[in-house]
């Protein structure tokens, strides 16, 4: 009879009569009811309050009847920790039964009752069977280090554990390695920045020795473990591959995907000129192919890989085209992989085999799957440029068929071939209007919006087939509105007489009836547009479209990279990083590829940037940029105000230019120039980017910042000076000034005083007054400064440069003992040199000359006729710098050091020095 017997009664008081047979001297009747316990404890009911009397049970040579007892105590261990206490001693004893499956049996069990009381009882015996002669026990007592480890990490470190697992990683049993390996990795998992398996040649080769002996299990640690390691040149990487590719041909699909992980990674660093690097290519397709033989799970499973391999490697596979091809029997999701491959490896070569299929795949019953084709034939016809033709042959074949969907996706295609081939298919428009009435879907709707705008002027009825989609624009889907609110707008520009009805109307509804804000916006965009400058509305909206890339699909090169080091886990099925999906993030590392060596840098695949590299550190001194123009863009100003500008900022821009190319390249980058006590002097004239000199000329500073020197206006005083033209054709009022959150906190110290009203071509000259108690962000470079100026007709943006000495106060004399610490406390990478040419004064001259603006010179002495000036000065927000100027009489050019804690600011003091002394 079977065991089912056990899973059948129901009878009450059944507790009680178990507890009786537990305690019966006969070993059948106690092993009967052992198995009623297990079989109770599995359909889910409480036999807790068994434990001590199943406990006694331990107590037996039945090998069969241990396990169940075993099994019972690692259900029940938890919740009843002090009972659990009472077992301790019988897996002391246990650990040292001559029976090795005894043995192994009970520190299995160990490891899985996760009761902190019991942890510390159990190192003992643990250590015990770490060192057991029988390797069935060692390899057991692997896998439980790092179970413990889980409960107690400290206690599996203090007991040396871990140093014993590292050991075994040299034993002669190849299962102990692989048990070794795979517990050391579990452990560094989770503590990434412990360096457990400190790979080196030596043990790489002891592991290589074991793979080709252990079980499949252990043959997939090992090369997991192998995949984390960087050989220190491309021979090692060669004759690690050497002896991992026969694992290639094994017949268990995880084995195959961690070597081909392995011969993936280090294929980095062979370089493409050996033989032996096109021998390996030819060897990875056999494996990939087989396993596109196994059942569906497992193919969809290599599938998704062999897409990671093709986009890093498409040569691989370049000759396997046919084992893609669909069969009639794929489940969906095997199918739709097969296709997004095939396209991936179509090329000259073999497009005309790829089309036939595809052409065939498109007249199947699954929609889903014929969607996808027709979208393939279109992805071909853009990749592969000879093909194009026979592809827009096809999708018109296909439009004849009228079947809706097929018509669809054909029309969403044929959108992107004449965006990767203008001028070129134009003749099929015809057909493709002819099906405007059966369009159900939005992006077929808008791909076929988009057409008729782009080619108005080629469709004689453009305007009524416009109107027709205008009748539902409030039932239409955004996507739709806004390719027909543009298309319109094409229209229009390109047959102004007879559209200008429906260019109103649609712009009314888009601004007036919708509530959608990009609608909205585009709308109002278009309406100025119009409006005010046709001429422009013409060069933005008509302007020529860039060509479309072949693979808009491929992944990001850093995450494939990252994603390659995670082949045959579930990472590579996601095409997600781990730390995507894995909750918490313990225990997640990114991965990268080894860096490719010298020679194996080809132009198919172009040099990643080192991932990783540690960030320079910023000085606390200047915090670093947030938002760009945040604060500028938050220009509520209303009436002007006084003060320095509100700290924070509500617009959140993240760290988006909205400027292009910054603000520079709208005023033709001004710039600012003025020593430490002086105003900024104005400098007329400056180049203004187009737009803004329409309306106003605001420019401010002195051509370079090598330029002139003005001498201080008031002694501690930073002030700019602007000079503001009026272009526009009205008169400006209610001027306003703001500066975005700079380095050094310059903030305007009072409201921008405009007295009178400025008529149009007048201008007026206005000093500022400055503070530097304003908001702080680092910019780059360090000394740009980005100005709002805000009036009745709009707001003004412009950037300048202004020089550092601007900001040098006169406390800025350090004491000669003084000095001399700091200098000696600086470290030695935070010093600069520069050379000052073109500078004939004497040390009394520069001396003077610097202390005018509050460079101070601290010491002087005469070296081998050579006149050292040791100066020192003071920032604004506290940053102090020390130089020593050597200056050799006679000789033009003199020699600057200079060390400060924040060495970013080295380069514009030494700046500041060249602008001072040349003047």
């Amino acid at each position: 009879m079977t065991d089912s017997k056990y899973f059948t009664t129901t009878k009450k008081g059944e507790i009680f009569e178990l507890k009786a047979e537990l305690n019966s001297d006969k070993k059948e009747k106690k092993k009967e009811a052992v198995k009623k316990v297990i079989a109770s404890m599995t359909v889910g009911k409480d036999v807790s309050a068994l434990f001590p009397d199943v406990v006694n049970c331990m107590q037996t040579d039945n090998l069969e009847l241990k396990k169940l007892v075993y099994l019972y105590l690692m259900n029940y261990a938890k919740s009843q920790p002090d009972m659990a206490i009472m077992a301790v001693n019988t897996f002391v004893k246990d650990c040292e039964d001559p029976n090795p499956l005894i043995r192994a049996l009970a520190v299995r069990t160990m490891g899985c009752i996760r009761v902190d009381k019991i942890t510390e009882y159990l190192c003992e015996p643990l250590r015990k069977c770490l060192k057991d002669e029988d390797p069935y026990v060692r390899k057991t007592a692997a896998v439980c280090v790092a179970k413990l480890h889980d409960i107690n990490a400290q206690l599996v470190e203090d007991q040396g554990f871990l140093d014993t697992l590292k050991d075994l990683i040299s034993d002669s049993n190849p299962m102990v390695v692989a048990n070794a390996v795979a517990a050391l990795s579990e452990i560094a998992e989770s503590h990434p920045s412990s360096n457990l398996l400190d790979l080196n040649p030596q043990s790489i080769n002891k592991l290589l020795t074991a793979l080709n002996e252990c079980t499949e299990w252990g043959q997939i640690f090992i090369l997991d473990c192998l995949a984390n390691y960087t050989p220190k040149d491309d021979r090692e990487a060669q004759s690690i591959c050497e002896r991992v590719t026969p694992r290639l041909s094994h017949a268990n699909s995880a084995v195959v995907l961690s070597a081909v992980k392995v011969l993936m990674k280090f294929m980095e660093m062979l370089s493409k000129d050996l033989d032996y690097y096109g021998t390996l290519l030819k060897k990875l397709a056999p494996p990939l192919v087989t396993l596109l033989s196994a059942e569906p799970e497992l193919q969809y499973v290599a599938l998704r890989n062999i897409n990671l391999i093709v986009q890093k490697r498409p040569e691989i596979l370049k000759h396997e085209m046919k084992v893609f091809f669909v069969k009639y029997n794929d489940p969906i999701y095997v199918k739709l992989e097969k296709l997004d491959i095939m396209i991936r490896l179509a090329s000259q070569a073999n497009i005309a085999q790829v089309l036939a299929e595809l052409k065939e795949y498109a007249t199947e019953v699954d929609v889903d799957f014929v969607r996808k084709a027709v979208r393939a034939i279109g992805r071909c016809a853009i990749k592969v440029e000879q093909s194009a033709e026979r592809c827009v042959s096809t999708l018109l074949d296909l439009i004849q068929t009228k079947v809706n969907y097929v018509v669809q996706e054909a029309i969403v295609v044929i959108k992107d071939i004449f965006r990767k081939y203008p001028n070129k298919y134009e003749s099929v428009i015809a057909t493709l209007c002819e099906n405007l009435d059966s369009l159900d879907e939005p992006e077929a709707r808008a791909a076929m919006i988009w057409i008729v705008g782009e080619y108005a002027e080629r469709i004689d009825n453009a305007d009524e087939l416009l109107e027709s989609f205008l009748e539902g624009f409030h039932d239409e889907s955004t996507q739709v509105q806004l390719q027909l609110l543009t298309a319109i707008v094409k229209l229009f520009l390109k047959k102004p007489t007879e559209t200008q009805e429906l260019v109103q109307q649609v712009l009314s509804l888009a601004t007036q009836d919708s509530d959608n804000p990009d609608l909205r916006d585009r709308g109002y965009i278009y309406w100025r547009l119009l409006s005010t400058d046709p001429v422009a509305a013409k060069e933005v909206v008509l302007a020529e479209k860039p060509l479309i890339s072949e693979e808009t699909d491929l992944i990001e090169p850093t995450l494939l990279d990252e994603l390659i080091c995670y082949i045959g886990t579930l990472a590579s099925v996601y095409h997600k990083p781990p730390s995507a999906f894995v909750e918490g993030g313990r225990g997640v590392v990114h991965k990268s590829l080894p860096p490719r060596t010298a020679s194996s840098e080809s132009a198919e695949s172009p040099e990643t940037a080192p991932t990783g590299a540690p960030p320079g550190e910023q000085p606390d001194v200047i915090p670093a940029q947030g938002d760009l123009l945040g604060d500028l863009l938050n220009l509520d100003l209303g009436p002007p105000v006084s003060g320095p500008p509100l700290a924070t900022s509500s617009v959140q821009m993240g760290a988006v230019d909205l400027l292009g190319g910054g603000l520079d390249s709208l005023i033709g980058g001004t710039n600012f120039v003025a020593p430490p006590t002086a105003a900024v002097p104005a400098n007329l004239g400056a180049p203004i980017g187009s737009g803004l000199s329409d309306l106003f000329d605001l420019t401010s500073g002195v051509g370079t910042l090598s330029g002139s020197y003005v001498a201080p206006k008031a002694v501690g005083s930073i002030s700019m000076d602007l000079q503001l033209t009026n272009k526009a054709l009205q008169v400006m009022t209610d001027f306003a000034i703001q500066f975005n959150r700079n380095s050094f906190g310059l903030a305007p110290a009072a409201p921008l005083q405009v007295h009178a009203p400025l008529s149009p071509n007048q201008t007026v000259e206005i000093s500022l007054p400055l503070s530097t108690v304003g908001s702080v962000m680092k910019m780059e470079p360090l000394n740009n400064l980005q100005v709002a100026v805000k009036n009745n007709i709009d707001v003004f943006y412009f950037s300048t440069l202004y020089p550092l000495h601007i900001l040098f106060v006169e406390d800025g004399k350090m004491d000669r003992q003084m000095f001399l610490a700091t200098w000696k406390d600086i470290p030695n990478e935070n010093e600069a040199q520069f050379q000052i040419r073109d500078c004939p004064l004497n040390a009394e001259a520069a001396s003077s000359k610097l202390q005018s603006s509050n460079i101070f010179t601290v010491a002087k002495r005469n070296v081998e006729g050579q006149d050292m000036l040791y100066q020192s000065l003071k920032l604004t927000n506290g940053i102090w710098v020390l130089a020593e100027l050597r200056i050799q009489p006679g000789n033009p050019s003199c020699t600057l050091s200079l060390k400060c804690r924040a060495p970013e600011v080295s380069q514009h003091v030494y700046q500041a020095y060249e602008t001072i002394l040349k003047n």
